[in-house]
């Protein structure tokens, strides 16, 4: 029996974003955090601040997903529209989460205030719980398998520390990177079979990524091994590495 895959998604939400103002950081560091939970990032959509793509986006990706990420427009100016976004995708109202509303009072004491703009960034889809935000004062939020996060990345590191260990998740996925001077295409069938005999009767979670280059004149490409099964994993490698080899074309362990 092939072994439990979990999954996440990730909504990027900002004009910013798609506009090109702004360049997004928050897929890799949220895909490097996942796998060492254990869950794999399965997909990515970058949406404008619009709330009927949010709606759809959030109804679509939290249902075919263990876990679902947003990040960006949680702040306290009118744009910011996630909350209602999300709220109005799960059928619920919006209300000020007491806890963060003490939060935001402490962090703006000696900053100004609790303005009514910077109470915008207590407010939560009922029944939601908070996600420690030790940087900036404004928390994150969990509603059910969603977790709605700032936009600004070193924010979203810290929530993600704070949610480390949390999650329920498999066996993270390991990755050994193998470096040839070779067109990928040359090499594009043994590719698949090598993959396809390693990935057995059973399923196992075996994948082969191709990453092509040009240097110094000629072309390669770094191929890219990963499963969560040590043993199959190197199993894969060593076999890669040695049909490569046979065909001609050596390898560089830890790539080129």
């Amino acid at each position: 029996m092939s072994e439990r895959i979990w999954t996440a998604a990730l909504i990027v939400i900002g004009d910013e974003i798609l506009s090109g103002r702004t360049q997004d950081r928050n897929v890799a560091q949220l895909a490097s955090w996942l796998n060492v939970q254990g869950i794999r990032l399965a997909e990515v959509r970058i949406v404008a601040d619009v709330e009927d793509a949010i709606v759809e986006a959030v109804t679509t990706l939290s249902a075919r997903n263990d876990y679902l990420f947003t990040t960006g427009g949680i702040g306290p100016t009118h744009d910011d529209i996630t909350v209602d976004a999300i709220a109005k995708a799960l059928g619920v109202a919006v209300e000020v989460h007491p806890d963060a509303r003490a939060t935001l009072e402490r962090y703006y004491e000696t900053r100004g205030g609790l303005t009514d703009a910077r109470l915008r960034m207590a407010r939560v889809p009922a029944g939601a719980t908070l996600i420690e935000n030790r940087i900036s004062g404004a928390p994150g939020i969990r509603t059910g398998n969603i977790f709605i996060m700032a936009g600004v990345p070193h924010i979203t590191a810290g929530m993600l520390d704070a949610l480390t260990g949390t999650l329920e998740g498999g066996r993270p996925v390991q990755s050994v990177t193998l470096g040839c001077w070779v067109a990928e295409s040359e090499v594009a069938d043994t590719l698949r079979a090598v993959e396809k005999d390693h990935r057995g009767a059973d399923g196992g979670d075996v994948s082969i990524g191709s990453y092509p280059f040009f240097r110094e004149g000629r072309v390669g490409a770094n191929f890219v091994v990963r499963s969560p099964d040590p043993d199959r994993l190197e199993a894969c490698v060593t076999d890669l590495a040695a049909r490569l080899t046979d065909l001609g074309h050596p390898v560089t362990r830890d790539g080129i």
